[in-house]
């Protein structure tokens, strides 16, 4: 029966990497053997009625493993943009959501080990992510993805390698042009043990890089665990621990004069010294029971804290001239952590199977936020330091969500998918700097949100489905932390309550062929309509600030191939077609304009050969259209195609197996723009991608 692929094999019957590193390497595709978990259910990518893309470790093999953005280009709708910045993290756009955010990541929720790496205001962070015990990446978008809640482009799940047997330890060293050197060291195993510990992953890495641009050096640190461990009552616990320092400067954006004399200048970042400090620990536990008859349950809870001091590039003018100003250096404390408990349960309607699942979210942070100048009195010209005292608040952020999605299979052919969710967040806001007045403050947001989807398998090789939801996504502490400039360009005190949740509605229609017998070609074509959808006022030295627009629209194509060839070799192809736009109607500001940050055109191609021993080698080419980067659309980042190639060899010594690979990315030494920094108030717009860049590693595996 169908519903049997939730049971007892919901953690074995993941898509498991082999721990050797030769295995690792071989390439190898089989549809039926692809399982997801995004839909909360263990099914196959062939089954799942939505735009599903699974990316498996190799894909970030022969790299540094340090950026994302180095293995997701064959996700079609999703662009993973390198900022050159490791003080604002990449920037992840799916389906034209996200390319607002000036640091962190936006309109997507992200999972890691099935902990949520999103806030439950909707603000991500990847920083915590270790691609070197990476296992494999999900990406669902499209209106399935509304179950997770406050979100609008859809959803990530990233899960660390699994411990298997026969143990092993892995060393790893890289380095790259720009002085970028990672180390890393990873453990892992299964012990087959009935009770107690039966498998772990442990590993921890460092990455330090002077940076492609002046003023862009950072260092990171990581430290990751994961443990299995069985219970005597025949269920399991998975414990999930990590740590982040992070210390980078920020180069900041360029205008296009000054990219265009000095691409990696960063005039402005070194007058203030502008940079960041990240430290976050986390700790999560999810404890998986089967119940009598065809149930299970599960309970996962997390907790963790983040600590956070940037320091912007903000004049000391207006700092001293609005007794309002926050002023340049941020200090944010917070603690944050929730819980998820869900029943799944099998069952037979009129002789159909089908399955329910039950849960309940509960999610909450709380933030200490400082604001200091970003200079000493009487000495306003020196910049970097910090100052007096200019915001002290304490803000608390909850989300409570039940939610019910089900299956039904009403034959071989046909199957229908619902859910349904009731997400609610609550925002509130203390002001303890009175010395301006009181800015305190609360807002609660909330939203049915349903979708459905049906499936119909046309033939042995064709599927077809179409879906239907409602998306939701609030303002996030950062988005109401500041008010737009008003029409005199003054700014303005106090919190911008005035932000209301964007709303959205989406439909999608789409295809699985099966070509051949290990290749598969997809397609979707969607549309999201939204109303209120948050987009940027003004971004000025470091500082954002975001309005409503009342209305948007995004309609696009995504295609998708994959094909394994000859014994070790894979072709992957991605294209993505998107049309974002400002609504077009009375009113409407900058009705019809383009939103800016969102190609309208994006592709991606990648040859492996990857035979398990011997040489390997790789060729990938990612191409972007040009990206409006303003609401008045009167500037544009120009679009580019970058050549990657590598190559490597796998060989066995004794006890031994090695890796080694060298890279080229940007083979062709084009000039282009890595990311663009949407409405900046200062036209400083555009953050260079590298030149030529080059790589090398090597890895080491000691099995036991």
């Amino acid at each position: 029966m169908r519903f049997l692929l939730f049971g007892a094999a919901s953690s074995a019957a993941l898509v498991q990497a082999p721990s050797a590193v030769a295995a690792d390497s071989a390439v190898t595709l089989s549809l039926d053997e692809i399982t997801v978990t995004s839909t909360r259910h263990n099914t196959t990518q062939w089954e799942v009625p939505a735009s599903v893309q699974v990316i498996d470790r190799s894909a970030f093999n022969n790299n540094v493993q340090v950026n994302l953005s180095e293995g997701l280009g064959a996700v079609p709708g999703l662009q993973v943009r390198n900022r050159q910045n490791y003080a604002q993290d990449l920037q992840l756009v799916m389906r034209g959501f996200g390319a607002r955010s000036t640091f962190g990541v936006r309109g997507i929720r992200i999972y890691v080990d099935d902990v949520p790496a999103t806030m439950p205001d909707g603000q991500a962070q990847t920083s915590h992510l270790d691609l070197f015990s990476l296992g494999r990446v999900e990406v669902m978008n499209g209106p399935l993805s509304g179950m997770y809640g406050n979100a609008s482009g859809g959803v990530m799940l990233a899960y660390t390698e699994e411990g298997q047997s026969p143990p092993s330890i892995s060393t790893s060293v890289a380095f790259g042009s720009d002085g970028a050197r990672r180390y890393g060291i990873r453990a892992q195993g299964a012990t087959g043990a009935e009770f107690g510990v039966q498998n772990y992953s442990l590993s921890a890495t460092h990455f330090e890089t002077d940076g492609y641009r002046q003023h862009a050096a950072a260092k990171k640190g990581l430290a990751n665990a994961k443990l299995g461990i069985g219970l005597q009552d025949d269920s399991t616990l998975k414990i999930i621990a990590s740590h982040v320092d992070v210390e980078a400067q920020d180069p900041l954006g360029l205008t296009r004069a000054q990219m265009d004399q000095d691409r990696r200048q960063s005039p402005v970042a070194e007058q203030f010294n502008t940079r960041k400090t990240v430290r976050q620990s986390q700790l999560g536990l999810v404890w998986d029971k089967p119940l009598h008859g065809d149930q299970r349950l599960r309970v996962m809870g997390y907790w963790g804290q983040r600590g956070n001091r940037q320091y912007q590039s903000i004049p000391s003018a207006p700092q001293l001239s609005n007794s309002g100003h926050s002023g340049g250096v941020i200090d944010l404390q917070r603690d944050y952590g929730g819980v998820d408990a869900r029943l799944t349960t099998a069952l037979n309607i009129a002789g159909r199977d089908a399955m329910l699942i039950t849960g309940l979210s509960y999610d909450r942070m709380q933030d200490q936020r400082r604001g200091y100048q970003n200079f000493i009195a009487p000495n306003d010209t020196v910049y970097g330091v910090k100052g007096a005292l200019r915001r002290d608040e304490s803000n608390r952020v909850t989300s409570v969500d039940p939610y019910a999605q089900g299956t039904l299979w009403l034959s071989e052919k046909w199957s229908i998918d619902a859910s349904l969710r009731y997400s609610q967040v609550r925002f509130r806001s203390q002001d303890h700097y009175l010395a301006n007045g009181d800015d305190s403050g609360a807002v609660r947001y909330s939203a049915w949100l349903p979708a459905a989807a049906v499936r119909w398998q046309a033939a042995e090789n064709l599927s077809l489905y179409a879906s239907v939801g409602r998306g939701f996504e609030t303002p996030t502490t950062n988005e109401l932390a500041y008010r737009p400039r008003n029409a005199a360009g003054q700014e303005q005190l106090g919190l911008n309550l005035d932000l209301k949740p964007a709303r959205s509605s989406s439909w999608e229609v789409g295809s699985k062929w099966r070509v051949h017998e290990d290749g598969l070609l997809t397609a979707a074509w969607f549309a999201i309509d939204t109303k209120d959808d948050i987009v940027s006022a003004e971004s000025v030295n470091g500082k954002a600030s975001f309005r409503n627009a009342a209305k948007t629209r995004r309609t696009g194509l995504e295609l998708s191939y994959r094909q394994s060839l000859l014994k070790h070799a894979k072709l992957e192809l991605a294209y993505s077609y998107t049309r974002a736009r400002f609504g077009q109607s009375a009113g409407e500001l900058f009705s019809g304009q383009r939103l800016p940050g969102v190609p309208a055109q994006s592709a991606f191609a990648s040859l492996l050969w990857a035979p398990a021993e011997g040489w390997q080698a790789s060729a990938d080419v990612q191409a972007l259209s040009r990206i409006a980067v303003n609401d008045a659309n009167s500037q544009y980042a120009g679009g580019f195609a970058s050549l990657g190639l590598s190559a490597g060899y796998v060989w066995r010594l004794g006890g031994w197996q090695w890796q080694w690979f060298a890279r080229v990315d940007n083979a062709l030494d084009k000039k282009y723009v890595g990311s663009v920094i949407v409405n900046e108030g200062n036209s400083r717009f555009y953050e260079p991608a590298a030149r030529r860049q080059w790589s090398s590693g090597l890895t080491a595996t000691w099995q036991f």
